[in-house]
This record gives structure tokens, sequence and C-alpha cells, in this order.
């Protein structure tokens, strides 16, 4: 175990920003500050307000350096970003939101040299969510400002340079569905060639590393002086506590903006690139198969729409959603997910009660987790972490049409916990709530009629 007594975890989804202090002998969350992460729309594309985030981290060392305290800086962000930093070590330009769509003409250029899914295992997603793709965007289109560009550094890897001044990139952000990396060799691929630019590439270094100390100007601000490690690509964070407590074959459902799924001790030969499925590197660079939808968003936007129902509410209107095929069909979100190109609609949906359709909205995102576990040939138990881990009506339905034990794990996020692990913390164990694989009346007709209705 490490000497860490507690560890400061920086978490910066698409969503949200959060700084979590832990108990390295637990694994508990002790404090938690939470922050939006918006998007500024002005400039040369819409980017992240990347001063506001760092503004708000550095508030939040400081307030959490006196209580709980802290005494050492783990980091974990989304994947689909870059940082371009010039010879001076500041952003040549901004950080680009993964969600700004690019011209045609850009698109179909990178179409024609991206490397093949067979080499990346990376496959061809809309807007910015493939890195490289944003790379080929912003050299082609802003040539000016790249020439600038000295130093490319992964998401994680900006902030834990920003805090220390060593500049690094790392497996699990690179093999994240960027075209950048061939999970079968563990180096770059042939598109950092084509890009020209793996002479602005920094260094590969491992997740587990201490890249050093915070700056002095830094430790002088928050009161304190302690390591910075490397960081991990946020999805890998929720996977890794598995995979140091958990004989392989089992699956991880990881919740946030994105519902990411882990097929651990599956095989990369049966993916399928244009359903949304890909490979993961963990952080140990091995490759894992993977899919995903963007559920969080999803549930965001149709908990708006329905409004609030208890667990106890949905969870009884199950059976007449069931009875009366109240049904919602792919695509909440367009653009990812098992079921590319359908159009999102309600089936059976007249005269439905709030609680119905709330329940119907669970059963779809456990119809869709269902869909992309059977992509990656998930098998073993299944393990959901994140905000999902907390919607019992999903999980009892998860675990209905799996067949399988499913188990909630308790925390605000899955990815904290993995990012405390690499300085050390103890992974926490024994708490997870348990859905054992029952028998729900016409769940399995529900769904033949539910993928009959897509056609």
């Amino acid at each position: 175990m490490s000497d860490h007594r507690r560890i400061a975890v920086l978490d910066i989804g698409k969503t949200n920003a959060k700084l979590v202090v832990l108990d390295s002998a637990t694994g508990a969350e002790i404090a938690v500050r939470k922050q939006p992460n918006t998007v500024i729309r002005d400039g040369l594309y819409p980017h992240y307000d990347i001063e506001t985030l760092w503004n708000f981290a550095l508030a939040s060392f400081k307030a959490f350096a006196r209580e709980p305290g802290f005494d050492a800086i783990s980091i974990t962000t989304h994947g689909a970003a870059a940082a371009l930093l010039d010879a001076n070590g500041k952003l040549a330009m901004p950080v680009i939101d993964y969600e700004h769509e690019y011209p045609q003409d850009i698109r179909d250029a990178y179409d024609a040299l991206r490397p093949p899914f067979a080499e990346t295992f990376s496959p061809r997603l809309s807007m910015g969510l493939n890195v490289g793709a944003q790379l080929h965007y912003q050299k082609t289109a802003f040539p000016d400002a790249f020439a600038k560009v000295a130093n490319i550094l992964t998401y994680a890897q900006y902030w834990s340079a920003r805090l220390t001044d060593v500049a690094a990139n790392e497996a699990t952000s690179l093999g994240c569905h960027t075209d950048l990396w061939n999970p079968k060799t563990g180096a770059y691929s042939s598109l950092v060639d084509t890009l020209a630019i793996r002479d602005r590439m920094a260094p590969i270094r491992s997740a587990f590393d201490a890249l050093g100390p915070v700056l002095p100007e830094i430790a002088d601000e928050i009161g304190l002086s302690v390591p910075v490690y490397c960081g991990i690509h946020d999805s890998n964070a929720s996977l890794l506590p598995h995979l140091v407590g958990r004989e392989a074959p089992f699956a991880v459902v990881s919740t946030g903006t994105w519902v990411i799924n882990f097929g651990v001790g599956g095989d990369l030969d049966h993916l399928d690139a244009k359903r949304d499925a890909l490979a993961n590197v963990d952080a140990y660079g091995r490759a894992v198969p993977s899919s995903r939808f963007m559920g969080g968003r999803e549930f965001e936007i149709l908990s708006a729409e329905i409004g609030e129902v208890s667990d106890a509410a949905a969870r009884t209107a199950v059976a007449d959603v069931i009875a009366q095929g109240i049904m919602l069909l792919p695509n909440v979100a367009p653009g990812s997910g098992p079921f590319p190109g359908k159009v999102s609609r309600w089936v059976g949906v007249e005269g439905a009660s709030r609680q119905e359709r709330y329940a119907a909205a669970c059963l779809y995102l456990a119809l869709m987790t269902q869909a992309c576990l059977g992509l990656i040939g998930a098998k073993g138990p299944v393990i959901v972490e994140g905000p999902f881990a907390l919607n019992e009506t999903y999980l009892f339905l998860l675990s209905g049409l799996t067949g399988r034990d499913t188990m909630a794990l308790p925390g605000s996020t899955g990815t904290s916990q993995g990012a405390a692990l690499l300085a050390g913390i103890r992974p926490v164990s024994g708490a997870e709530k348990h859905f054992a694989p029952s028998a729900i009346p016409g769940l399995a007709d529900y769904r033949e009629r539910w993928y009959a209705a897509m056609e």
C-alpha cells in the first residue's frame, strides 16, 4: 500500500469537473467539489474554458490542503482531447470541444488518410471523437497557428504537465479511439507519421509514474508541495480497480456522459467498427475489447423531458411497460452507439404515465447496454459504476436481460477511485450492491419486439 494517506484526484469529464479527496486506507471519498465544464463558442472553434477549470482546480486544491488534507495528486480526464503547446509550454491553440463538427471536405480528407481499423482498433467516429481527426482539422484549417505547436499532449497529461512542467503522453489516453495508437504493437500508429507530428509528441510515460512535485509557485499558492502522478483516461480509471482485484472474465460498465463497456478477458477478433466497438488500452498497456453509447447524455435528456420519478415507482411500472409495449427506440443522442443511423422514437406511449415513460427509458438504457456487451463478447459478472450504479430500475432490468450477476459500486464516480489507485490507494471492496438475475415476465418477448420495431 502507498505511503500517501490521502490522495486528491482532479477528474475532468465532458460535462463536469470534480476534485475528490480519497482516503488511501479505505478508498473512501472524503471530500468533493464540482464545477460545470463549459464550452466557449468564439475564437478559432468551440473550445473548453481551460482557465476556468484551472482556477477551479487551484481553489479546490487550496481548500482541501487545509481540510481534509492530501499528500499526492492524480489526474483523470475524458480521452477525446489533446493539448497543443508552444515552445514556452503555453497553449498554442485552444483545446477543441470534441462535439464540434468539421467541414465536409476536411472530413473527407481525413477519411482518406486515417489508418485502417485492423491497425488501430479505433472506429471512425463523428465530430472530433477521434483525436487524430482533431489534429488533422487543426493542422489543415489553421496552418499558421499549428506551425507554432511544439508539444502535443493527451488531455490528462496536459493537467499533470501544468502542475509539474513535465510533458508526457500516456497509453490509455492514446489508446482510446484516437487513431494515434496501435494496441497490438504498443506504439504509435502510422497516422503520427502521416500527419508529420512524431517529433511533437511528448514522451510516453506510465500512468503510474510520479512526474514530480507541483511547481514551487503552485505549492506556495495552495500551501502544499506534493507529487503529481501522470494520470489516466477516465474510462480506464474506472476499469483499473477491477483489474487489480478480480479474475477474468468479467464486464465493467462505466457510466457518465458516455456508457463505456469493457469485456475483460475477451479478444479483438470480432469487433465491429461500424457499431462503435473498439479496443481500449488498460493501465498496463493491454488491449481490452470495448463498446459505447452516449447513455448518460441520453438519460439527462430523457429525465429533463419526463421529470423526476422514484426508483420504487419506476420498478412498479416496469410490468405495465412490458405488457403494453411502451418502447423508446435508438438513438436519443445520435452519432454513436450500437445502432448507427437509427432515429429515436417512442412506440405505444400515448396515454402513458410519467412513471411508465421513465421505466421505459430505463429499459431502453438496459437494452442498449446489453447490445453493447454482446458486441464485445463480454462474459462473466457485470460491474456497473458511476451514476447508473444508483439507478436500481436499470440495474434490475440489466441483470434480467443479461442473465448475469450485476454489481453496482458506490461512490460518485469510479473514475476517481481508479485514478487514486495510481498513487497507491486500496481499492474499495465489499460495498457493492448485488442484483441477481431474475426472470422478468415478458422481458424476452419485449426485447424481440424492440429489435423488430427498429427495423
